[in-house]
């Protein structure tokens, strides 16, 4: 039985349809991804669902619960990451995490939840005086004081360097560990390849494919893009003639070639090497959900 279910939600500010009829379901014990631009919905669509902005237009049930008519009781069983938060710098770790805790009729243990999400050493320290990444990881612990069964994390890794994103992704899976489905909105694809079972993904308020990252890329049938750069000259007909090959773009001394088919790499740097051509940097490319965002939008991610 779905978690969350939703049926043509439909959200306006004045013209513009952040929410455009957009309908999907969450299995409990699932990472569940919402990826898009910025601007696609994907907020609206969260914000609706957490009972911070009412539908205009929908059916919406989250954990059985009807978010406006029954916020007080379903916020006791959710836990919320906004898009933006903050704190007032002299705050305390463990005095927000008392705060939080007394908000709810039950709660999780806090030294536990601050260990298990490595700020224990900075229980005594002010907001102010935390990284970015450790605001953000306080940020989920609040999210899971009240030992929630459905977790909303939105754009979570937004503004974090590639290091605190990557550690970022290791609590996400360790939430999914402890039992809680996860709901996820980012506009990085790779964010959501890596973490999540299902995805949906939305632009101009509708959701335009749903599925596995696996299926939604397999889907896709794209070419693999195989990348290189030249150190010499290169009759660029000779990579036309390689079996599976189906395009050749090249900018300067920068090579791709595009093709289908098993072995590709091997009869590129073979024909390569028969013809005495010096490259570097050769690296393959595989579809991506980027791809697929591209395919069916027809226009790059907008940040």
């Amino acid at each position: 039985m779905a978690v969350i279910a939703v049926d043509r939600l439909h959200k306006f500010y004045g013209d513009v349809r952040a929410a455009n009829g957009v309908t999907f379901e969450v299995n409990p014990g699932e990472i569940f991804g919402m990826v898009g631009p910025n601007g696609a919905g994907k907020t609206t669509t969260i914000e609706c669902l957490e009972g911070l902005r009412r539908a205009d237009e929908g059916r919406l049930s989250i954990l059985g619960l009807d978010p406006q008519r029954q916020g007080y009781e379903l916020r006791e069983r959710i836990g919320v990451q906004l898009q933006e938060s903050s704190l007032p710098d002299r705050l305390k770790v463990r005095e927000v995490m008392g705060l939080f805790a007394a908000f709810y009729r039950r709660s999780a243990d806090s030294e536990a939840l601050l260990e298990q999400l490595g700020l224990a050493e900075k229980a005594g320290a002010a907001f102010g005086q935390l990284s970015g990444g450790q605001k953000q990881r306080l940020f989920i612990a609040l999210a899971l004081i009240n030992d929630p069964e459905i977790v909303f994390l939105d754009e979570l890794t937004t503004g974090l360097d590639p290091q605190a994103r990557r550690t970022m992704w290791e609590l996400v899976k360790g939430v999914r560990d402890r039992g809680k489905t996860v709901f996820l909105t980012t506009h990085y694809m790779e964010e959501a390849e890596e973490l999540c079972d299902r995805v949906a993904i939305i632009d101009h308020g509708k959701i335009v494919a749903l599925d596995t990252p696996r299926n939604l890329v397999s889907s896709l049938d794209a070419e693999e893009r195989i990348v290189f750069s030249l150190d010499g000259p290169a009759d660029e007909a000779l990579f036309r003639t390689i079996p599976g090959v189906t395009r050749v773009e090249r900018s300067g001394s920068r090579v791709i070639i595009f093709g289908r088919g098993d072995g590709l790499l091997v009869r590129v740097v073979m024909a390569l090497d028969t013809s005495k051509i010096r490259f570097r940097d050769l690296r393959t490319e595989q579809p991506s959900l980027e791809d697929v965002f591209l395919a069916l939008t027809g226009k790059e991610m907008r940040d």
